[in-house]
């Protein structure tokens, strides 16, 4: 059985993250999986190259910005600017050899201007069984990542609240149109690695008749494992006396990951502890607001590529936290589990069905900072560490591991094939 990938990117982003994980862990258990994205940045003979060269490269940028300025007379601000696709431009893959010679289509993340809607009906229109894993809400949308309260992709979009001049009729109805003619006999299978994601995808006009099931992403734990943290910090020039905060994501200042509550709620923990006490540390796209608002002593590693730098962060510190106000299934919070560093976050998305509350880590009531606060106490002055780690360690092992979840995507494939 061979089956394809589709992903706009190899590596960047969590989309990308989770994709390269399922496939890798679908090959260790002998599956023929490939990947096809819109530039490669590996080796590996197993990662398809679409833009093998300058020409090719340059006409995806150019599809990129044309997708961007398509939107920009619609966009309300600058702030949705990526949160709202309306997959305008994009190129076909449907004709590529490899896509000819596999038996399944696996559907991931192909926004800003990689595959359009005119593509993906050339996709649909193959008649191969296609697989999609949805890492948002895009697939059932009238263009919006996360639909944040509007719930009009029930019946069907309109009156966006991403959009400038909102209408019955505007760009999020006309693309919801779109996507309902293209799932007319569509052979998709979709797949959501949350709970949270499927009820929501069950509940959408333009998917809710299609067979839908929930499929974690998997981690390697032979690469995010438990390490000694006192080693770690001395290896990093990191105080072996002080409570570290880790806080990640691609970009720390993406309001939607929450940056301005976490800090809120580490000023009332500094009111009532010395802030000497506590470090923060972060990875990703550095964020300004950090260094400038808080007391404590902060220490910002950028975006990181290597894995076994992100390992020992996660290692080195005492909790992480994740304040999104919409996420699926983040990758992140898998991460420290993994490596045994417990978990804060606010009960919202698929994030409660990662986090047990006051087992591995604390669920904050939604966008409470004095509750977001009382996880950083109950965390960072928990008398028994050891339970924290221990109960992040056994979520791992049970729910997320690559066996448990390769088997599944297995059986989905045996069963549609």
């Amino acid at each position: 059985m061979k089956v394809l990938f589709v992903n706009k990117s190899e590596n960047t982003g969590g989309a990308a993250v989770a994709c390269n994980r399922i496939r890798k862990a679908l090959n260790k258990q002998g599956l023929n999986a490939k990947l096809m994205v819109e530039e490669k940045i590996s080796d590996s003979k197993d990662v398809i190259d679409l833009s093998p060269n300058s020409i090719r490269k340059k006409l995806n940028f150019v599809r990129f910005v044309s997708e961007r300025l398509y939107f920009l007379p619609y966009e309300k601000s600058k702030d949705v600017r990526f949160a709202f696709s309306p997959a305008f431009a994009g190129q076909n893959i449907s004709n590529h050899p490899d896509f000819k010679a596999a038996d399944i289509i696996h559907l991931h993340w192909f926004n800003q201007g990689f595959i359009s809607l005119g593509g993906l009906k050339k996709i649909i229109a193959s008649g191969k069984p296609i697989v999609w894993t949805l890492h948002d809400m895009w697939a059932f949308t009238g263009g919006c990542h996360y639909s944040k309260n509007c719930e009009n992709y029930q019946k069907q979009c309109g009156n966006c609240i991403y959009l400038k001049n909102p209408s019955d009729k505007d760009l999020s109805f006309k693309i919801w149109k779109k996507k309902k003619d293209i799932f007319k006999n569509a052979n998709i299978t979709f797949v959501c690695c949350s709970n949270w994601l499927k009820n929501k995808a069950k509940q959408s006009s333009l998917i809710k008749d299609f067979k839908i099931i929930n499929i974690p992403n998997p981690i390697d734990t032979s690469i995010f494992y438990p390490k000694d943290k006192t080693a770690l910090r001395k290896k990093l020039n990191l105080p072996e006396n002080k409570k570290l905060l880790l806080f990640a994501a691609a970009n720390l200042n993406d309001k939607r990951k929450g940056i301005t509550y976490l800090m809120e709620a580490i000023k009332l923990y500094n009111a009532e502890h010395n802030p000497d006490d506590l470090e923060i540390i972060t990875f990703g796209k550095k964020s300004p607001l950090i260094d400038k608002l808080l007391q404590n002593k902060v220490r910002q590693f950028g975006i990181l590529n290597n894995a076994e730098i992100i390992v020992n962060l996660y290692n080195a510190a005492d909790i992480f936290v994740l304040p999104s106000l919409e996420d699926n299934l983040p990758n992140t919070i898998m991460e420290s589990l993994a490596c045994g560093t417990p978990v804060l976050a606010f009960h919202t998305g698929g994030i409660p069905e990662m986090i047990d509350h006051k087992q591995n880590g604390y669920l904050a009531d939604y966008k409470s900072v004095n509750d977001l606060k009382k996880g950083l106490d109950f965390i960072l002055n928990h008398p028994q560490k050891d339970f924290l780690k221990q109960k992040a360690l056994e979520k791992v092992q049970t729910e997320y591991s690559e066996q448990v979840v390769a088997e599944k995507y297995i059986k989905l494939y045996n069963e549609i094939v």
